[in-house]
């Protein structure tokens, strides 16, 4: 332990930073986490256990985005991700509120609020969607407050006595800014990680701000790098109709996902390689007028989450235009470990022309609104959904009998702000299908029983087959809109649910224009030459991403068993399997394979690679 004067408290031993927390609280912690990555594993850990051993400790836990490996069902999913995941995000600590949610085990005295989770995960468990909060990023601060909040705990980056939140800027400073003005009263602890970026600009603080650091070589870890996605067909021609709409001087936010690496692969390719784009929309049949030209005086990014992409695009020239010093304003990160590499090898000029800040300068317009009108200027933003309802309605973090699959997030606060900007767009992008249950879908559908959007905040919604500007539109026109970007395959299900409705004319009909609109068009329009599954590199290896689609098309007819059989007996029947397929199987643990059931998998990885064409 040591001290430093007016600073923190500094000590080596998690267990002694719980002591000091639950003398100082008097046993009842109301402890605020960051959302994603910011989170302090070892603290919270550490009351976890006090609380759990000592039933008089009341602990309630406000936080988002709880980091985790995700589930595994089958052996063979086990098989291939186990090695990705540990390579990836091993080393990360688990955390013991998370496994004990899972486990159905959480103490009476304990409680954990999230009000965003990662994607499915708390899909089917009742401890968490009862203690789900509806809440947008801007309003969560706040709700905390309301609670009580006498703890914040995350891990920050040290250089001497100073202290960047690095990749959590984004409630803290808020939270901050509040306990300055009287209106909160919590302790800061501080967690070091030495693999953090030093962020500087207004995520650098002093030391007085913290009460306590707990810093000890026993409480390094590796942070959590989550792999990055492969980009489809479909969402690469998202990607480059969305970078028909983004124009130069503009400013730009999208999120995390393989949809935000395709824009910024064909923001890219637009600006490096203009012929070959303007090809890709002629393929697609994209409508004019686009946004073609070079990007001269650059983009500047006011963005919720700064992905990994965004270094891609800060590279390429693209995001250049200045705002207070900074190029990108961002609220909090996470990513591949090589993006945390990258950020703390990067030129120190140049990361400190990217500024963490609060999200509620980077979400909202209040708070010296005349120079944020000024800076987003054409401002594009951009968010991921899963449905889209005919009537412009938009459906992100939850399913119609209430189970939460996410969050809100930010989402409803770019899409206001977009409608409140001028010359702003909002963007909510989405393949046209997906697969359930074995079973293409539409994404378009006629209604559904929640909403995360409602339809008078309706804008622009782009799929594959293209884009639909729905801002001011009657809802005729949004309909007939909507239904021109639709797979072709659910046009006329959806033509007439809205004509047995009276919201369409009797006889309209789909213009012959867009009565194409399927996947094999658009992998045609998209060649994997310009279009590669990796635009920006991966962390599987070569052997993996030749699995990715036999994983993914056994995914797709797991549900099938005389599919599956099918399968089985090609791969039995279609001889040896050659130096690739070997090292695929072997990579599988299924190049010497004991028993029936790794010689059925065996057949299996062998019928999958050759039906799915690899």
């Amino acid at each position: 332990m040591r001290t430093g004067g007016t600073g923190p408290l500094e000590l080596g031993s998690a267990e002694e930073v719980a002591n000091r927390i639950i003398a100082r609280t008097d046993g009842h912690i109301v402890l605020g986490l960051p959302l994603g990555l910011g989170k302090a594993p070892h603290i919270v850990n550490a009351l976890f256990a006090r609380a759990s051993a000592d039933r008089a400790i009341r602990l309630r836990i406000f936080t988002a985005l709880t980091l985790e490996q995700p589930s595994l069902g089958t052996d063979l999913e086990r098989r291939f991700l186990e090695p990705v995941f540990e390579r990836t995000m091993g080393g990360y600590p688990r955390f013991a509120y998370a496994q004990a949610q899972r486990a159905g085990e959480m103490p009476a005295n304990i409680e954990v609020n999230e009000f965003f989770f990662q994607a499915g995960s708390r899909l089917g468990n009742g401890d968490a969607q009862r203690h789900y909060i509806a809440a947008n990023y801007t309003h969560a601060m706040r709700y905390l407050i309301d609670q009580g909040v006498n703890v914040v705990a995350q891990i920050v980056a040290r250089r001497g006595n100073s202290y960047s939140l690095s990749c959590n800027s984004d409630m803290t400073l808020d939270l901050l800014a509040e306990r300055d003005r009287g209106r909160a009263d919590f302790a800061l602890i501080g967690q070091v990680n030495d693999e953090l970026p030093f962020m500087r600009g207004p995520a650098e603080i002093p030391s007085d701000r913290f009460a306590i650091i707990l810093d000890s070589a026993q409480t390094r870890f590796p942070l959590f790098g989550p792999p990055r996605q492969p980009v489809s067909p479909a969402q690469h021609a998202i990607g480059a109709h969305v970078a028909a709409l983004i124009a130069d001087g503009g400013s730009l936010q999208i999120g995390i996902g393989a949809i935000g690496d395709a824009i910024a692969h064909s923001l890219i390719l637009r600006q490096e390689r203009p012929d070959a784009y303007r090809a890709t929309l002629d393929r697609l049949g994209a409508p004019k007028p686009w946004e073609m030209g070079p990007f001269e005086e650059g983009l500047y990014a006011p963005t919720e989450m700064l992905v990994d992409c965004f270094l891609d695009l800060i590279r390429a020239g693209i995001i250049k235009r200045e705002v207070d010093g900074a190029i990108v304003h961002g609220g909090f990160f996470v990513g591949p470990r090589s993006f945390y590499a990258a950020l703390r090898d990067m030129d120190e000029d140049l990361r400190d022309r990217i500024h963490m800040r609060e999200i509620s300068y980077i979400n909202a317009l209040f708070g010296n609104e005349a120079a944020k009108r000024k800076a987003r200027h054409k401002a594009r933003l951009v968010n991921s959904a899963m449905m889209v309802t005919l009537l412009g309605a938009t459906i992100s973090d939850g399913l119609e009998d209430g189970q939460v699959v996410s969050g809100v997030g930010g989402q409803y606060n770019f899409v206001a702000q977009a409608l409140e900007l001028d010359g702003a767009r909002s963007i909510i992008t989405l393949p046209a299908t997906r697969r359930h249950k074995g079973e293409t879908q539409s994404n378009i559908v006629w209604s559904y029983g929640h909403e995360t959007i409602p339809r008078h905040l309706r804008d622009m919604v782009v799929t594959e087959y293209g884009v639909a500007d729905l801002r001011g539109q009657s809802d005729e026109q949004v309909i007939q809109r909507l239904i021109a970007i639709a797979d072709s395959r659910f046009q006329g299900e959806l033509v007439e649910k809205a004509r047995s409705a009276g919201k369409i004319a009797p006889d309209w009909d789909i213009p012959e224009a867009y009565r194409d609109n399927l996947p094999e068009r658009i992998s045609a329009a998209m060649p994997k030459e310009t279009f590669a599954s990796f635009p920006f590199g991966t962390d599987f290896t070569q052997i993996e991403q030749r699995l990715l689609p036999v994983m993914q098309y056994l995914a797709d007819h797991a549900t099938r068993p005389a599919q599956l059989a099918a399968l089985i007996a090609r791969g039995l029947r279609s001889g040896q399997p050659d130096e690739a397929e070997l090292a695929a199987l072997e990579r599988m643990g299924l190049d010497a394979p004991h028993g029936v059931r790794e010689h059925s998998y065996r057949a299996l990885i062998l019928g999958a690679l050759r039906s799915a064409g690899q």
